[in-house]
């Protein structure tokens, strides 16, 4: 069965986006490779580009492996971790 990474990526987005610190720059479905841009709120400089692999892992901008799609609620917070930004 092919993942659907799109679905992935707006699932990743939500939970990433229910952190307080967080916001969603974009969501960009349409590009290659689709992915999306999280910032922390309080800081210009605090960004990070998130895809969604084939096999449902989700990838940093530098390669750092946040979690799969199985469990995206822990890789979102994750990211928000990395990003100092408080719990959901």
């Amino acid at each position: 069965m092919m993942l659907d990474t799109a679905l992935c990526l707006e699932r990743f987005a939500w939970h990433a986006g229910r952190h307080a610190d967080l916001t969603i720059q974009s969501l960009a479905l349409s590009s290659d490779p689709a992915y999306v841009s999280v910032r922390n709120r309080f800081s210009a400089t605090l960004t990070e580009t998130v895809t969604c692999s084939d096999e449902g892992a989700y990838i940093t901008s530098w390669g750092y492996r946040l979690g799969t799609a199985e469990d995206v609620e822990s890789a979102a917070a994750r990211l928000a971790f990395l990003l100092a930004a408080l719990p959901a």
